[in-house]
């Protein structure tokens, strides 16, 4: 085996904080193992090196990801989605659904996110209401951005306002990723799946899954039942990641107050904004995992053929022969090329929609409470594939 340096996934450097970990191993080599109870990875460190694997046929994703042993076997058919696949059949999924996930789309979607990033904010705990102010510290984590994602996915979806409760549930039990609350979340959100695509079907309207059954290529070919469905419970999936960024970007802007003062005083800057807090906070760490082919040389390091190889996305989006003064944050950078959403055939089908609700999640919570603040650290959770909160206590302040 290459002489390559070796990340612990259980020790305390990765736990306290993945990201400065994978940078400070980023100086030394391109390429690292990551090890864990059982398991070992490649994981690449740098952004040239880290492109060319996203990029490269001869690393292919694995469907094995989703077949877990706790989901029932009839939902198994369901379970495979887009990113597992390779090859013709991914390109033939991602021709498909890519006319729904443009930018232009996103753009379309805008006003409906707006409404529903007002709504949970006007019921926000704390907040100003005709009674007078009362307590005005609030988890902005599990009252804000937790449930708005699947508030979104629900509305782009065409689910009905009243089953919208189970599907926030759900959401929950899903962003959990295993165990027994998601093997039961499973088959609830495939048969809502099935009976937004039955209606979508019948009653084309405008939302995402209409717009996904209405596709049909000039020789004929169109979605299936089971590939519709799956990409509902994709969606689902995938459309839990702005959760994490906007908490994580919330306390991002408050650990850099200059940054924060800039955006609040100049709106214009959220776009480049929301790609710069990508780079910096972005709640994907390591992508997922593709496997060799054939051997195949990373960064003058040979890996056989078979082996699991990740990107590690922090250590790649503050490579110094990409970024200019990486560890520092600045919302007027440009960011564009930050592996955030990943790269190459599997780069992230909904960016789009993920950067437009960020945007107006973040735009909206700071023009509304001009007097946010951190009500006491972030408690970060130690998870060293994931950037995430276990809380996010704010101060509202006066609302605008």
């Amino acid at each position: 085996m290459a002489d390559v340096p070796e990340l612990d996934m259980t020790g305390l450097a990765l736990l306290r904080d993945p990201s400065a970990a994978y940078v400070r191993a980023a100086g030394d080599s391109p390429v690292a193992r990551l090890t864990g109870p059982g398991f070992a990875f490649w994981v690449v460190l740098r952004h040239a090196e880290g492109r060319a694997v996203l990029a490269d046929p001869r690393l292919r994703t694995g469907e094995a990801s989703y077949q877990r042993p706790d989901v029932p076997a009839d939902c198994l058919p369901y379970m495979t989605t887009m990113s597992e696949l390779n090859g013709a059949e991914h390109a033939r999924l991602r021709r498909l659904v890519a006319p729904a996930f443009t930018p232009r789309q996103a753009e379309r979607f805008r006003p409906r996110v707006e409404r529903i990033v007002d709504a949970l904010l006007d019921e926000l705990p704390g907040n100003l209401s005709d009674d007078g102010p009362g307590d005005d510290t609030v988890d902005l984590l599990a009252h804000f951005a937790r449930p708005l994602p699947m508030e979104v996915i629900c509305e782009l979806t065409g689910i009905p306002a009243a089953d919208r409760p189970r599907w926030r549930a759900w959401g929950a039990d899903v962003a959990a990723g295993h165990g027994a609350a998601f093997a039961e979340a499973i088959p609830g959100i495939l048969e809502g799946a099935k009976a937004a695509v039955a209606r979508a079907r019948a009653e084309p309207g405008d939302d995402l899954i209409s717009e996904l059954a209405r596709v049909q290529e000039e020789d004929g070919d169109r979605l299936s039942e089971t590939e519709l469905v799956t990409m509902v419970w994709q969606l689902v999936l995938a459309g839990q990641t702005p959760t994490n960024l906007i908490a994580n970007s919330v306390a991002a802007l408050h650990e850099h107050p200059d940054q924060l003062a800039a955006l609040r005083a100049d709106p214009a800057l959220m776009p480049g904004a929301v790609e710069e807090l990508m780079r910096w906070c972005g709640p994907q760490l390591l992508t997922i995992p593709r496997f060799t082919t054939e051997d195949v040389e990373i960064g003058g390091v040979t890996v056989p053929k078979g082996e699991p190889v990740t990107v590690a996305i922090p250590a790649a989006n503050r490579d110094p022969r990409v970024f200019a003064d990486p560890g520092r944050f600045d919302v007027r950078r440009d960011a564009a090329g930050q592996l955030g959403f990943a790269h190459g055939p599997h780069f992230c089908a909904g960016a789009s929609l993920a950067r437009v609700q960020t945007a107006v999640a973040l735009g909206s919570l700071l023009r509304r409470f001009p007097g946010l603040a951190l009500a006491g650290p972030p408690q970060r959770v130690p998870d060293p594939g994931t950037a995430r909160l276990l809380s996010l206590p704010v101060t509202l302040g006066t609302a605008g």
